[in-house]
């Protein structure tokens, strides 16, 4: 058996294993528990898992899918999870071999466990939980860093500012869709509630402003109006006409050639409504107040702002060229996946977080190829 086949096993395995705690992680992170402590236990008796309990896809067949102690039915999800990444491990490990990729097939395995276990907690509970998102952002770019160092960056994952910049525009890219989404709900009126000190109104700033003055800057204006409203202890009102209607105008300025151009304003405007949007997702993570959270009011949204990390995260493993064709690819799935959905169940909200992860799981597979063909159509 060559050494490749033997790793490709040995990711099969590793993936069974990883999959039985993502499964503790599908269960626990949506209910705000401990995922170490207690210890595995069935949630219908109580009762502690014994480790033959626990072996992955094994234990399921011989229990009959039912527990040992009170018979109580186990969810099909759990082998259905763990199968999902015994075989996705060996698919990477097959495709982007240790022997050349290096720390960069881990990550590929990080990414592909956030995107299961976040697909399927949003099935569920209709979000995707920051403790998933936010760190698997910053475990992106540290990937990123070893794909820089080990040579996995010339066999085609992202250096650290190629997952960099798929972050900003993850993030920027589906916040702006929200924003814009969102204004056309409210039927271009002003938001009734905004964040404080950092929030909607802030990215919206930032995406005008990135526009003009590129993503570093955008973010600094945008920062500057967050401290703006710490100083005032209130939300210092910036209409969206301005911010949303500006960044509008301005994009319809660059396609005629006025100011930095069209491309340069839309990747410094998205850039830097991303940077906005994370540097939010990050403070509210860690001022979260669950009780009040369910409480507080809110504006209608076109999307959940746990899809816009998830983007994020998408981007930071991929690069922002494959984060496009994830993107196209979730939102041709979502239209036709979703509108079937909607016929069937007549639910008025659409899961985005799976069809993000799908996208992202064909940008992975087929996405150097896709960019590849593209460019040849252009000539570059």
């Amino acid at each position: 058996m060559s050494l490749d086949l033997l790793l490709v096993v040995f990711a099969g395995v590793l993936g069974l294993l990883v999959g039985s705690f993502s499964n503790v992680l599908i269960w626990r992170l949506p209910r705000g528990e401990n995922v170490a402590f207690p210890p595995s236990h069935c949630p219908q008796c109580d009762h502690r898992l014994a480790p033959r309990d626990l072996v992955p896809l094994g234990a399921w067949l011989s229990l009959g899918g039912k527990c040992r102690y009170c018979r109580a039915p186990i969810k099909t999800r759990y082998p259905l999870v763990e199968g999902l990444t015994g075989l996705g491990y060996a698919v990477i490990a097959a495709l982007f071999p240790f022997t050349t990729y290096g720390a960069g097939t881990l990550g590929l395995f990080v990414l592909f466990t956030l995107l299961l276990v976040a697909s399927a907690i949003d099935l569920d509970t209709y979000t995707i939980p920051d403790e998933l998102t936010l760190p698997g952002v910053a475990l992106g770019l540290a990937f990123a860093a070893l794909n820089t160092r080990s040579g996995a960056a010339e066999a085609g994952l992202p250096t650290l500012g190629q997952a960099l910049q798929g972050a900003l525009l993850g993030a920027g890219l589906l916040v702006t869709i929200d924003l814009l989404g969102s204004w056309v709900l409210r039927r271009f009126r002003e938001r009734q509630y905004p964040e404080t000190p950092i929030g909607y109104q802030q990215i919206s700033l930032g995406l005008l402003a990135g526009a003009w003055l590129g993503p570093w800057w955008g973010l600094g204006v945008a920062l500057a109006s967050a401290a703006v409203n710490l100083a005032a202890r209130r939300a210092v009102r910036i209409p969206e006409i301005v911010t949303l209607g500006g960044f509008l105008v301005s994009v319809m300025l660059g396609s005629t050639g006025f100011g930095p151009g069209l491309i340069l304003m839309v990747q410094g405007a998205l850039a830097a409504a991303g940077g906005a949007a994370l540097v939010a997702g990050v403070y509210w993570w860690l001022r979260r107040e669950p009780e009040a959270e369910e409480d507080a009011p809110f504006d209608p949204s076109a999307m959940g702002f746990g899809d816009v990390k998830l983007a994020a995260v998408i981007g930071a493993f991929l690069g922002w060229e494959r984060l496009l064709v994830a993107v196209v690819v979730a939102v041709f799935a979502g239209a036709v996946l979703g509108l079937a959905q909607l016929a069937l169940r007549r639910e008025n909200r659409v899961k985005f977080g799976p069809y993000l992860a799908l996208g992202a799981v064909v940008a992975l597979l087929w996405g150097g190829g896709i960019v590849a063909a593209y460019r040849g159509m252009l000539g570059l």
